[in-house]
């Protein structure tokens, strides 16, 4: 384990500028007075805002790297927190290039010695690897969090060619974010015109991405699986089996050149591994310093001839939708698919999973799933909320599900990889969707899902140039599963599940269509693991972090409730109170609750309606300034109708009202 040599000293308010007059703001964690040398470089690049947003995080996290003798700079995108300028969209070409000169001011600054690292979770781990394709010349190594290569097929916005509820929703978070004001303790007077002209210019983002509902060129920019080669740095790519973004970490792996990367998927949500609440959380920390001790420093500390691939068997898995710790154990991986795998087809027929094609012929077995399936699927992106947020037990939505189940297995059975689902098909309408979950069944029914993914069957042939169905017609699909590790245990089942509907992960089509699927020609290939061969590895436990940095004047609370009302609407609320906190060393209070509302009948898709609101307050003495949003998406057979109202107030006064009316033609979706 690296050990820590120094103490570190922190610039509150440092401003770099661009060339465009632009000034970003950034807060640097530097080496103590006792290291008077240059030294490398950490970048943290995000909109979440460094005071009054990520600082518990950003505590813990920079003073480590510091007194490993990096300097850190963590900074915010600009229209965001204390820096200038207008966000306009996520990832934008102006966000990359502004990462490319703040990675030069930094090499340029005398306390960094030319070299620079690029570290981020979620959206710092996208652009990480958006900016690293661009080649920064001092850029010389990055860690990406819960990222994708893939901004279309593995992103918050679509899922298998499906429009994800989360476009709505991450777009009121984003709103709510870059809505709030600069601080005056570090900007003064010119605080209030830097918020203005955010609050009067700023977009509704949700409407950008629903302008872009197939894969297209808005999509591929960024996403960096369309020319890996691009990337010439070292990665360290990271990822948990409760995260949406598991399957980018073993694309990233596959796609970099050999060598070039390594992969670490432990059982976490989306959060850093050691601060992850789904356990067990890791001594990620020192991971990292040895990282950056190697690709910044040059230190021969065997980094290099690490596993390429480890990785997180989960085991003796039960359906629990709170965090807490998971069981398995860590095997390492040179390659994927490893030396250690083989594939095990496994073959449809009537509510059966069979090792060997069915004998004897088989009828089309129809598909027409409730509208309100999907009630335990858990947050869409597990690690956004508080806590009752991974998928609860799946017997229920099973229930509303066409199933296929295996026999009792009389040995474990491993996966490492990603499931495929190869299928032929007829739909009795010119659009529809199957979702496909992968389960694991106990003797007494509990249900506990391991792998899923939807498939938007108009995208059946290409998700660039989705086509309309003909009633009556053949069709042949594929659904690659979310990959997974996984030991199915002696004495449960396997389970296939397939529905044409999944809310409110997933908007529905347009019509209530049956899907009928052609069992003979149907296979689930698994990607079957020897387990029992593979070398085995382990972490330490990330030592004891104390989250200090805020004093809790209101601890943070959720509660998630499910209603039928009068009309037979399913209503499900999720409302988090994310707490009154008060930074001990700014003084800035911050008082945020969330609550997004999701409604639809279980016989009318175009009954779906889809809410988000946020409040917000901060304040420091007599100074308090105050946010409320609403965004609402509902639809008809041939519209999306996007609505969003913005208030803001100072001190009780109304600062800049804004809303939204938007509508988009359904694209097929």
């Amino acid at each position: 384990m690296p050990q820590a040599n120094y103490g570190f000293r922190v610039l509150e308010h440092e401003q770099i500028p661009l060339n465009d007059g632009t000034l970003l703001s950034a807060r640097v964690w530097l080496p103590d007075e006792t290291f008077n040398t240059p030294v490398p470089a950490i970048l943290e690049y995000l909109p979440y805002r460094k005071r009054g947003g990520t600082e518990e995080r950003d505590e813990i996290t920079h003073p480590h790297f510091a007194q490993h003798g990096y300097a850190c700079v963590r900074v915010d995108i600009r229209g965001n927190g204390e820096s200038d300028g207008l966000m306009h969209d996520e990832y934008t070409v102006e966000e990359l290039s502004d990462g490319k000169e703040v990675i030069a001011w930094i090499a340029a600054q005398e306390w960094c010695d030319g070299k620079v690292g690029m570290i981020g979770i979620s959206w710092g781990g996208f652009n990480g690897l958006q900016v690293s394709a661009l080649r920064p010349p001092a850029l010389k190594a990055i860690i990406t969090i819960c990222s994708t290569d893939n901004r279309y097929l593995n992103d918050i916005h679509f899922m298998g060619g499906c429009l994800a509820n989360d476009n709505l929703t991450w777009s009121a978070q984003m709103m709510n974010y870059s809505s709030r004001p600069p601080d005056p303790q570090l900007l003064g007077d010119d605080w209030r015109k830097i918020w203005r002209h955010r609050l009067e210019t700023m977009p509704l983002l949700a409407a950008n991405w629903l302008q872009h509902q197939r894969h297209s060129a808005f999509w591929k920019r960024g996403s960096v699986c369309e020319e890996y080669s691009a990337i010439e740095v070292p990665v360290l790519a990271v990822g948990g089996w409760y995260d949406t973004y598991t399957s980018a970490v073993p694309r990233i792996l596959r796609g970099l050149k050999k060598g070039q990367a390594k992969a670490l998927m432990g059982p976490w949500e989306h959060r850093y591994p050691h601060i992850a609440q789904v356990g067990p959380a890791i001594d990620f920390m020192s991971e990292c310093v040895s990282w950056w001790d190697k690709w910044l420093k040059g230190k021969d500390n065997g980094v290099d001839g690490l596993a390429n691939y480890r990785v997180f068997l989960m085991e003796n898995v039960r359906p629990n939708p709170k965090v807490g710790m998971r069981e398995g154990f860590w095997v390492c991986e040179d390659s994927l698919p490893s030396a250690n795998s083989s594939v095990l087809k496994m073959h449809l027929a009537e509510g059966a999973l069979l090792r060997e094609p069915a004998n004897q012929k088989q009828e089309p077995i129809d598909i027409s799933s409730p509208q309100d399936i999907g009630q335990a699927t858990g947050n869409f992106c597990p690690g956004m909320r508080i806590d009752d947020e991974l998928p609860g037990d799946q017997k229920e939505d099973d229930a509303k599900s066409v199933v296929f189940d295996s026999e009792v297995l009389t040995e474990d059975l491993a996966i490492l990889g990603a499931p495929e689902f190869e299928f032929e098909f007829t739909c009795s309408a010119p659009q529809g969707m199957l979702m496909a979950r992968l389960c694991e069944v106990a003797p007494d029914g509990a249900s506990a899902r391991v792998a899923l993914n939807p498939l938007n069957l108009t995208h059946f042939a290409s998700h660039e140039t989705p086509q309309e169905l003909e009633a009556g017609k053949v069709y042949r699909a594929s659904i690659r599963l979310s990959d997974a590790g996984h030991i199915f245990k002696t004495g449960n089942r396997i389970r296939l599940a397939l529905s044409t509907s999944y809310w409110p992960m997933l908007w529905p089509s347009p019509v209530a269509a049956t899907v009928s699927l052609l069992p003979q020609s149907a296979v689930l290939s698994l990607p079957h693991y020897a387990f029992e061969k593979a070398q085995r590895t382990e972490f330490a436990p990330p030592p004891h972090y104390k989250f200090d940095a805020h004093e809790a004047l209101r601890k943070p609370s959720d509660e998630r409730k499910v209603s039928v009302l009068d009309d037979g609407t399913v209503a499900q609320v999720f409302a988090d109170d994310l707490g009154h906190l008060r930074h001990k060393t700014s003084g800035l209070e911050t008082d945020s609750r969330v609550t997004h509302s999701h409604f639809i009948k279980p016989d009318d898709p175009l009954s779906a309606r889809t809410e988000a609101a946020w409040e917000f307050e901060t304040r420091r003495g007599d100074w308090h300034v105050s946010t409320r949003s609403k965004s609402v998406m509902t639809c008809d057979a041939k519209n999306f109708y996007l609505s969003a109202e913005l208030e803001t107030f100072e001190n009780g006064e109304s600062v800049v009202q804004r809303s939204w009316q938007e509508t988009f033609p359904r694209d097929l979706m």
